[in-house]
């Protein structure tokens, strides 16, 4: 378990920002020089297993975590929190935009990690189009060039909305060349619906099931496919619906940490669940020891 000193500590240096910055205004090349030499490792090695720190919340719009709306506004503390996350055992990598990648990969902290590439943030929170969610982030072949690891997408279904056909037609375009590129892509999936002007995901367990054959069917080929999904009750019956290999993902929930690592445990013992991809419940947790969460959550997917 990490001691009061590292919990505490900032992983990167006040002259490593200064540089940060300094590359991006002077010498923007050096971010692709970065991504090409980092050294890589492949997706699954090992015990077969990942555990993931997403980090693409930002260019949704959604910077909040809990009751703060703004949690994640300053990207010098998300920087902190996501270099603090990567240097502990067992992440396997990071979850992000391009700008948070950019930024990871000039710092020199995205060595021998798996880096994954979001492709669709524009269905910002709030807005009258949010279920128009088209892809603003990276596409496949910018995912190749930049010699990422993995894409991942969300895949919100509204049955009242027509946006919902744009999202899954360019999805399907995404998972076929995704496929074509061998390039292993992440679906998020979710039921969702309107409610007193908010897009809400159906939690139910039937709604994900009916979430993850939809999923499943996208794009000429679902041999680079996996799928991202929320644990919920019965996950036994989920994990029944698809041959796919499955990674849990954590979301921003008011349960209590015990409950949440209690769930994820259970989640993680069932055939084709692989992995955790967890954002702001670790690097934002309720005790703000973020060192000590990623332990946690570590020692659930590899073990201790």
């Amino acid at each position: 378990m990490p001691d009061a000193t590292e919990r505490s500590r900032a992983p990167i240096a006040d002259d490593a920002l200064a540089r940060l910055r300094r590359l991006r205004h002077s010498e923007p090349d050096a971010i692709g020089s970065a991504l090409r030499a980092r050294s890589r490792r492949p997706l699954v090695r090992g015990d077969g297993r990942l555990f993931i720190v997403a980090a693409d919340h930002p260019a949704r719009g959604a910077l909040g975590v809990r009751k703060n709306p703004l949690a994640m506004a300053s990207r010098y503390d998300l920087l902190q929190r996501l270099a603090l996350a990567l240097e502990q055992p067992g992440v396997d990598g990071v979850l992000g935009t391009p700008d948070i990648v950019d930024d990871l990969a000039l710092l020199g902290v995205l060595e021998d990690k798996i880096a994954v590439g979001s492709m669709n943030r524009g269905g910002l929170r709030g807005a009258v189009f949010e279920m128009d969610d088209r892809y603003t982030g990276y596409d496949v072949d910018s995912l190749v060039a930049s010699r990422l690891d993995a894409a991942k997408l969300l895949m919100r279904i509204n049955l009242r909305d027509p946006a919902t056909a744009r999202t899954l037609e360019q999805t399907a375009h995404a998972v076929t060349a995704s496929a074509a590129a061998t390039l292993p892509i992440m679906l998020e999936p979710f039921m969702t619906e309107w409610a007193d002007g908010r897009v809400v995901n159906d939690l139910s367990t039937d709604a994900v099931i009916t979430s993850v054959a939809i999923a499943s069917g996208l794009g000429a080929s679902s041999a680079y496919t996996w799928l991202k999904l929320p644990v919920v009750a019965e996950m036994e019956r989920v994990m029944q619906a698809t041959t796919l290999p499955t990674l849990l993902l954590g979301g921003d929930s008011d349960a209590g940490p015990d409950e949440t690592y209690a769930s994820w445990q259970a989640a993680l013992g069932l055939p084709g669940v692989h992995g955790l991809v967890v954002g702001r419940t670790l690097l934002y947790p309720q005790d703000d020891d973020v060192a000590r969460a990623v332990h946690i959550a570590a020692s659930l997917v590899h073990g201790s």
